[in-house]
């Protein structure tokens, strides 16, 4: 990216690095609140970290557009389509990985659908599959309606998925009729069931209000590109995120803030919030200089962003298969393995609240995956999709 919006990489890296912390708890029953989701209305700082993501997807495809654009129909379509199948054909393989899973002292392969439980099944959607949806959405709207078609059509999208969520069902997880076109087409076996109930935080329908956000995304990266480094420029930004946390503020009143089935008002509240720390990150950086550590730091996961988050999702389940006996438990043998023997042999011991000890599990596991990205930096190494 080019230099004069170095504060763009940073803020695309701190992103990338708080979905790494978030996502590496030492213990998932030992996480502070400010690192866990919202139970359902309302949101967190964690809730902010894939719209955020989304919105610098957009940002990013604002710079690589006018090369589509002056390639033709040809370039576009060969691009988005090979881009868009590697990402979502990333996080299936890291789904299903590693295709095989312990079954007392046996490896047993992972099937497709459990013969067993028909309900139990390799999940089809997730965090890269809904980035590959909205990413290859998005660009067909951005090339074929410009910029002031791709803003109707993004406010379309976000009134329309509002209309069917009261229309078609209600606000709760069991109500939401989402659900019911997450079952008919995916199919139980291949839905989330983290929640307790088979429902997918990254289903079919929900897609459509996060579409915008990358869509939001482009417009602020096209507007910064135009208007180029000056305080107008800042400004329109400061009022833009302003409005619009104001108005995701107020929509909240009658269609709740909701990370799990990305509520409209979410998409225009965290991009009001993204708005604000881009212009926060670009006032900070590209007018007062302000480059020290931390910037280097977060620009070094920017670089390979992608790459990274899928590098810190593939070591655990990999090194997961490796079991190393540690001791018996009521006359079973308790095993631990490579990637958690840091927490379960020395942080969890860590006096006090428990929740320290995975806390610093998590940003143990954030100093690797920057050390891996500090020397492909080095190497000029940039594993781009």
């Amino acid at each position: 990216m080019n230099q004069r919006f170095y504060s763009l990489d940073v803020f695309r890296g701190a992103t990338v690095c708080l979905m790494i912390l978030v996502n590496n708890p030492g213990n998932w029953s030992h996480i502070y609140p400010p690192l866990d989701h919202a139970e359902w209305h309302g949101l967190t700082p964690t809730d902010l970290v894939f719209p955020f993501f989304l919105f610098a997807v957009g940002n990013a495809l604002s710079f690589v557009m006018p090369r589509l654009q002056a390639g033709g129909d040809r370039v576009f379509w060969k691009k988005i389509i090979i881009r868009s199948l590697l990402i979502y054909l990333i996080g299936l393989f890291l789904t299903w990985w590693p295709f095989v899973r312990w079954t007392g002292d046996h490896l047993s392969f992972r099937p497709w659908v459990d013969p067993k439980n028909p309900e139990s099944g390799v999940r089809i959607l997730g965090v890269l599959a809904r980035i590959a949806i909205c990413y290859f959405f998005a660009s067909i709207i951005i090339y074929y309606s410009k910029l002031r078609g791709a803003f109707y059509i993004g406010l379309l999208l976000l009134l329309l998925y509002w209309a069917l969520c009261f229309l078609l069902g209600d606000y709760t997880m069991t109500g939401w009729f989402g659900n019911k076109v997450d079952r008919a087409v995916l199919g139980v076996a291949h839905m989330y069931k983290g929640e307790g109930i088979p429902f997918d935080p990254e289903g079919i329908m929900s897609t459509m209000s996060a579409i915008v956000e990358v869509i939001f995304g482009y417009l602020v990266g096209d507007y910064i590109q135009k208007k180029g480094k000056n305080f107008e420029m800042l400004s329109g930004l400061f009022v833009a995120g302003v409005a619009m946390i104001l108005t995701g503020f107020c929509w909240d009143m009658v269609f709740p803030i909701n990370k799990k089935i990305w509520t409209s008002s979410y998409t225009v509240y965290t991009t009001g919030l993204a708005i604000i720390t881009i212009a926060t990150m670009i006032y900070l950086i590209e007018f007062k200089n302000v480059k020290g550590w931390m910037s280097r730091f977060f620009d070094v996961f920017g670089k390979n962003a992608l790459f990274v988050f899928a590098l810190s999702a593939f070591l655990p389940k990999t090194l997961a298969l490796i079991r190393i006996p540690d001791h018996l438990k009521d006359g079973k043998m308790v095993y631990i393995n490579p990637w958690n023997a840091l927490y379960q042999k020395l942080l969890v011991r860590i006096p006090g609240d428990p929740r320290i000890g995975s806390l610093l599990y998590a940003i143990c596991v954030i100093i690797l995956m920057w050390a891996i990205c500090y020397w492909m930096d080095k190497k000029k190494i940039y594993v781009k999709v």
